[in-house]
């Protein structure tokens, strides 16, 4: 009798305790881990908002950026984190390239990460180098076409973002152009503003000011509506190059195995830190666009990206390992 009532109370202690834990959570700060180095677009769309989020939570949300292979190690990580809601990931679109071009990953993007919301996202824009005889994307394609090679792009990385856009467009419109792959986008940008590469494709908060004081040409934008920040670019889609789109997002993930009631109380504050009017105003200045969309969208948006970006892999013939 005595075991039976101690049985019991174990299980419901067992029942009830995942309730309790969600309810009190947080009571403690938590960790963010960054797949980026400190400094970056990225960097400060999440600085600004785990400001904000640590109100909203109550608890100190600390930045700790952990770049290298393409993300890879940061995702790695969190999948190997405890699921109590104390680490999560502010993951970027590399995470949805990976599984694509490594052979072998410590984790799985879609069994091993619950994904929370979006942040925000912006476009990238191909641009070029002003000396380059190309004023359009058709006059680029030709250009490449006649010249099997003997033009130059730069990247942030192989299987970054920027390396897989010009990917699609090269698949998009059977041409070759060199890679020259940077450990970074500064680097990337660098390399064609001084002419070492001449065509890339560069996130637009990085290329508006080039753009607009003429050291870059822009080429198009990969969205599916012109930026409002260089609305003279047209889109890829405008300059001839069907179904060419390339975001580079961020949103909050966490490890498959955190509680569903975690999960929410994440996403609910979340969402109230990343609609908040200062962080809105904070985060379109840098050139970005908030979201805070729910996890069903951001799910659904992962795996559609995964699956575009492994169609691009394949066609290409890109890898890493």
């Amino acid at each position: 009798m005595f075991r039976s009532a101690a049985f019991v109370a174990a299980l419901a202690a067992v029942l009830t305790a995942v309730p309790v834990a969600a309810q009190e959570f947080p009571t403690r700060s938590i960790r963010m881990v960054l797949p980026f180095p400190a400094g970056g677009g990225s960097d400060l769309v999440a600085r600004i908002i785990a400001q904000k989020y640590s109100q909203q939570l109550g608890q100190q949300v600390v930045v700790d950026n952990r770049a290298g292979a393409s993300g890879n190690i940061a995702a790695d990580i969190v999948a190997k984190a405890p699921g109590d809601g104390y680490t999560v990931f502010f993951a970027n679109s590399s995470i949805s390239i990976s599984p694509a071009i490594y052979k072998k990953l410590s984790f799985d993007p879609v069994k091993d990460f619950a994904a929370i919301s979006m942040a925000s996202s912006y476009p990238f824009v191909l641009v070029a180098h002003p000396a380059l005889p190309a004023k359009s994307v058709k006059d680029l394609v030709a250009l490449a076409r006649s010249k099997p090679n003997s033009l130059d792009y730069s990247s942030a990385g192989t299987g970054t973002m920027s390396h897989m856009a010009m990917e699609m467009l090269r698949v998009k419109t059977g041409t070759r152009i060199t890679h020259l792959p940077y450990k970074g986008a500064a680097p990337a940008t660098v390399a064609l503003l001084t002419g070492e590469s001449q065509v890339a494709f560069v996130v637009m908060p990085v290329a508006a000011p080039h753009i607009r004081s003429n050291r870059l040409r822009g080429l198009g934008v990969a969205d599916k509506v012109r930026s409002n920040v260089a609305p003279e670019v047209p889109t890829m889609e405008e300059a001839g190059v069907k179904g060419h789109v390339a975001v580079q997002w961020n949103g909050l993930l966490v490890p498959s195995k955190t509680p569903q009631p975690v999960q929410e109380k994440l996403y609910r504050e979340w969402v109230a830190a990343v609609k908040s009017p200062e962080v809105v105003q904070r985060i379109r200045a840098e050139g970005a666009e908030p979201s805070g969309n729910t996890p069903a969208e951001f799910t659904a948006f992962f795996r559609a990206e995964a699956a575009k970006w492994a169609d691009v892999a394949k066609q290409s013939g890109t890898t890493v390992d």
